[in-house]
């Protein structure tokens, strides 16, 4: 998709959600008895479906809740992890009830069009009418995907009763609601245009094809999944933008990569929250500096051999970054480089640096020895950043994006491995995305470690460390953790730190063990272990991590169970 038409009025309205609430008619559609009588009517109806407000969660927020991500804030205060991470998770948080509400919004909205949208008939070709149906079964596919995967069993609707009297009759098995899920896909994918030309454009077949395949590698259905990611591939529509840092930029605005996504728009006044921009920039750009990658992520990047820090001779813990995959550098900002301006440097005893914009030295304020709050890790995301950010008032208009077609290509090559199907498509797809990361073709095997074909453990081993290298950061970790079964043993451990700044000038920079003292080891699942740096005194502990098994399920908003008894909460809240 290229671009999507929506309204201001309806993206700032928000409704009151409860169990009483949902049934609510969106007023900027007017009256359902006297609406969706016409092409004008419909699309305008459609429009509605691309609210951001119902899309960016959990995805846009949930790499926090990964080993993938570290936040200041958290290791200021040990233990204090967010309620993902720290094992507290109930039904009264905001990260649950919001995805609970906005997911039954969009679906409230897209039963409503089903009701009704016959009305227009007469009134348009039968091709466009059902585009509009395909579009309103796509995102009420995609929302009961997204329910199931958290809460597991949930209340569902088909149609235009009240989601109190669907909660009311109780959660539904979600292996029931994940075949009515898949026939709406099925309806969406026979439906949707492959491209809208030059229109304004909303959900295409390929967004259909690869948001059912995402949906079935979650819950195990590797057929299904490899054969949506197959069909949206034989479109021959997307390909691999070549320049990998291009693709995230605010400024990159329509890229045959992109297969959906929801744009920004600083004219029409939807841009990044805020808080992402200013924890996001580095200090010396006037941000924050305290979202950061974590040290976990870092080492997760394969050496330019295409073997793990801990294997490769190729590795130097005192200069981390040379010698590793090239995403590395574009996604994590390399030390000593220039980032939205200045030079990039924690190292302790570098007190000044340079700002481009003014062509001379200033302080370091992303410097711990400077300014205590400075990256505590040492690390901060380059990956869609950039010196843009600071311009505008730091509004910013990155388009969010939920599906791209290097996700299309590692899950095909996933869905085939765990299938056993193991053959020469595997080895492409993956290579496919590895090829881009070093601006190569694909062919030329001499210029990039390609991955070969190997056993179904090593195959499974490598795709799974090349979504995490090509994926850091877009709001995928979390899932793939929760469905390889490993979120438990990831998510259980600390996030780890530099030591104070006058601790670090001694006992590192001093002894020339920056940035690490020894190379951290890697686990047979591609997780750091960087114990030996903290017991022999290199490294400091920050807040914990904690993740019970309960939390492979999320609870159901408590509001909901009060005023519906008949919703069952999950194990172990």
């Amino acid at each position: 998709m290229k671009k999507i038409l929506y309204t201001m009025a309806s993206a700032a309205m928000l409704l009151t959600t409860a169990c009483e609430s949902m049934d609510m008619e969106p007023l900027s559609q007017g009256n359902s008895e006297s609406w969706y009588s016409n092409e004008l009517e419909l699309e305008m109806a459609t429009n509605e479906f691309y609210i951001l407000g119902y899309w960016n969660q959990p995805l846009e927020g949930s790499e926090q809740w990964t080993d993938n991500f570290t936040y200041r804030q958290q290791n200021r205060n040990p233990g204090s992890n967010g309620t993902v991470l720290d094992g507290t998770m109930n039904g009264q948080q905001w990260e649950v009830y919001n995805l609970w509400q906005q997911s039954y919004k969009l679906i409230a909205r897209a039963n409503t069009l089903l009701a009704n949208y016959h009305k227009a008939a007469g009134t348009m070709t039968e091709e466009k009418l059902n585009r509009f149906a395909g579009e309103a079964y796509f995102c009420r596919a995609c929302k009961y995907a997204e329910l199931i995967c958290y809460f597991g069993d949930v209340p569902y609707m088909d149609g235009t009763e009240t989601i109190t009297a669907a909660e009311q009759k109780g959660r539904r098995n979600k292996d029931e609601v994940k075949e009515l899920a898949y026939a709406d896909f099925d309806r969406a994918i026979e439906y949707l245009p492959v491209s809208y030309g030059n229109a304004a454009q909303h959900a295409t077949r390929g967004a259909a094809l690869a948001m059912k395949a995402r949906f079935a590698l979650y819950n195990g259905d590797f057929d299904l999944a490899a054969d949506a990611a197959r069909r949206c591939m034989d479109l021959k529509v997307y390909q691999l933008e070549p320049d990998y840092s291009k693709l995230f930029l605010q400024s990159t605005k329509e890229n045959p990569e992109k297969i959906f996504f929801i744009p920004r728009s600083i004219e029409n006044k939807v841009v990044l929250d805020q808080w992402y921009v200013n924890n996001g920039l580095p200090r010396c750009a006037g941000g924050y500096g305290s979202d950061n990658p974590s040290w976990d992520l870092f080492a997760a990047y394969l050496c330019t051999d295409g073997l793990p820090v801990d294997e490769s001779p190729l590795f130097d813990p005192r200069n981390p970054f040379a010698n590793r995959d090239p995403r590395c550098t574009k996604t994590i900002v390399e030390f000593g480089t220039e980032h939205c301006g200045f030079d990039y440097n924690p190292r302790p005893d570098v007190m000044q640096v340079m700002n481009y914009t003014t062509g001379s030295m200033q302080s370091n304020q992303d410097n711990r020895a400077v300014n205590q709050y400075a990256s505590y890790n040492g690390l901060v995301w380059k990956k869609g950043i950039d010196i843009s950010w600071t311009e505008n008032g730091k509004q910013v208009e990155r388009d969010y994006m939920m599906m791209r077609y290097a996700d299309v290509l590692l899950m095909y090559a996933e869905a085939k491995i765990e299938l056993g199907e193991l053959d020469a498509t595997v080895t492409d797809a993956i290579n496919q995305v590895r090829a881009r990361a070093y601006g190569v073709a694909v062919g030329a095997t001499t210029s990039y470690p390609a991955v070969e074909l190997g056993t179904q453990e090593e195959m499974r081993k490598a795709v799974r460390i090349e979504r995490r290298m090509e994926l850091a950061n877009e709001g995928l970790r979390y899932m793939d953790l929760i469905r390889w079964k490993l979120a438990a043993k990831a998510l259980n451990g600390y996030n780890y730190i530099n030591l104070p700044p006058t601790e670090l000038l001694n006992n590192i920079v001093k002894k020339d063990l920056w940035f690490w003292g020894m190379t951290p080891q890697i686990d047979e699942d591609g997780l750091a272990d960087f114990s030996a740096l903290y017991n022999a005194g290199l490294v400091a502990l920050g807040a914990k991590r904690v993740f019970p098994d309960r939390q492979y399920l999320w609870p159901i908003p408590t509001h909901d169970i009060e005023l519906c008894p008949n919703l069952k909460n999950n194990p172990g809240y």
